[in-house]
């Protein structure tokens, strides 16, 4: 078995300096994915075997403009946390909806004890939009994303809010398609970018998203 592992991490180190010394990145890259050395890894990892609950919220200001896109966002994030972090319990989005309109509380880590969480994943929405003019389409939102674990009540994990513009170098006329249609697919992009902080992934998939704005 160490014999195998040392082949392996050889193998890694030759590819790694082919491709500096080379500069053929295409096949050599991908030969080193597939060895495992090619996946982003999550920022944070301790959502794992865990029961967690997703709340997104806009701001007071936003609360009666973008109240469905926040949930529309929630349940996507649930959705790929889902799917992707391992033996990961996550409530039901629809239950969360149905409690949070029924309560009114601004701490998160009650809502997680609501539903005996350990963590809760918050996304508060600082701004959404999805019209640059009248006329064209481009996705933008600002957002700020943290864990708390619902025992403690300390925030285990945060990132500074961060900005998505998505298509990225273009707009996308609004004869192109319905606006619930971008809508959704702005909010698939962006639910995207906050999962990903919580599981590895292959970073070459989310290049040059530009023509999936037209499809």
């Amino acid at each position: 078995m160490k014999l195998l592992t040392a082949r392996f991490a050889g193998l890694a180190t030759l590819l790694t300096l082919l491709v500096v010394s080379l500069g053929c990145t295409g096949p050599l890259l991908t030969g080193a994915y597939l060895l495992g050395y090619g996946d982003t890894q999550a920022e944070f990892k301790g959502l794992k075997q865990k029961r967690v609950v997703v709340v997104c919220r806009p701001l007071v200001e936003l609360k009666y403009s973008n109240m469905n896109a926040s949930k529309m966002i929630a349940r996507e994030v649930a959705k790929l946390l889902r799917q992707n972090v391992s033996q990961i319990d996550v409530v039901s989005s629809q239950k969360v909806d149905e409690w949070l309109d029924s309560n009114a509380t601004e701490e998160y880590s009650e809502i997680g004890r609501a539903f005996e969480a350990d963590m809760v994943v918050c996304i508060d929405l600082l701004g959404f939009s999805i019209y640059q003019g009248q006329t064209l389409y481009r996705g933008k939102a600002s957002y700020e994303v943290k864990v708390v674990d619902c025992h403690t009540g300390e925030v285990v994990f945060q990132k500074s809010p961060d900005q998505s513009v998505w298509p990225p170098n273009t707009d996308v006329p609004t004869q192109e398609k319905q606006e619930s249609q971008f809508r959704r697919q702005f909010v698939g992009v962006l639910a995207g970018e906050i999962a990903r902080r919580f599981y590895a992934y292959d970073h070459r998939k989310y290049f040059a998203s530009d023509p999936e704005a037209f499809d």
